[in-house]
Formats: C-alpha cells, structure tokens, sequence
C-alpha cells in the first residue's frame, strides 16, 4: 500500500473532477475513488447539516484506504478531505478540529486542481451555479493546497486538452 501514490483531483463543482479520475485511472490501468459525499447525499432522506461533513470525511478516507489496496502504481482520488474542508469554511464559516484532524493525518503524492472553466452542469447535489462563486471558492482551494506542503498543478482547458496536460504533470511531479 506505501508505493501507491495517492492523487487527488480536487477543485470547485461543475470543474470536471469526476471525469480526470476516470480517465486517468483507465490511461494508467489503476483504480480511482468516487466522492464519497455524492454517495451519502444521495441516500440521505433529509437535507445534510454541518455535522453530516465529519461522516463524509470518514467516508472518503475509508474509500480511499479500500481502493490503494486495490490499485497499482497510482490511486486517484476524486476529491479528497480538503473539499469537505472548503465547503465547510464556505458554507458554516467553521471547520470541526475533527476533521481537520483526520485531513492531517492523510498522506497525497500530489494535488491536481481543476479550474471552474468548464460549462456549468445542472445536478441536484450542486449548490454554486455562478461561476463567480466558484472562482471564489477556487481561491479558497489554492490557499488550502499552498498551506498543505504537497506538491499541485493546476488543470485547465477542455476535453482531450485537460487529460493531456495531466498527463504531463503526472509524470513530471511523479
């Protein structure tokens, strides 16, 4: 497990997280972790609280433990607990010492942020349709990534162009 090298696609909504983890999980034949809070969203039958954050987080670090048992060389991550992190500063103003206990106590080989320049896409789980706001929580995601002391490279661009320039930072930084 200690020679897998941990990558987490992060970034706002809508930024394409979703499908670079997919894609660069099949250009590298590994395994990729799905966001584990879409999965508690949506089978939550009420609306989620502050304190439903600290389960996620849980969540999608034990997603990401189960899948670099399973993967070879690279495991990527979409997203990681740095978002629940943001989203909890954006949305409650507050951060539980919890989970920022438990985001410490991660280990990542790199970050990749992907930019908000992509087209919006409508989903019932998205909360920040307005691309200002997005750019705003980009800034949040650089401040956080700065702070973390783990190398990161921003993604931009469209389609086959953002995987490309993946790609290429992958085996740069790696």
């Amino acid at each position: 497990m200690s020679s897998i090298k941990k990558i987490v696609i992060t970034g706002p909504e809508s930024s394409g997280k979703t499908t670079l983890a997919e894609q660069l999980a099949g250009y590298y034949a590994t395994q990729w972790v799905p966001e584990y809070a879409r999965i508690f969203l949506e089978d939550l039958d009420r609306p989620y609280q502050q304190e439903d954050l600290l389960t996620i987080a849980q969540g999608q670090a034990q997603l990401e433990d189960q899948g670099s048992l399973l993967a070879e060389n690279y495991l990527f991550c979409d997203t990681g607990l740095e978002v629940i992190k943001i989203w909890s500063l954006v949305k409650y103003r507050e951060v539980d010492p919890r989970l920022e206990q438990l985001l410490a106590g991660r280990s990542y080989a790199a970050y990749l942020l992907c930019r908000p320049d992509l087209a919006w896409e409508p989903d019932p789980l998205r909360e920040t349709p307005e691309l200002q706001k997005r750019w705003q929580i980009y800034n949040y995601y650089q401040r956080e990534l700065n702070r973390s002391g783990i190398p990161w490279k921003e993604i931009s661009g469209q389609d086959d162009d953002r995987l490309e320039r993946a790609l290429q930072i992958i085996d740069k930084l790696l």
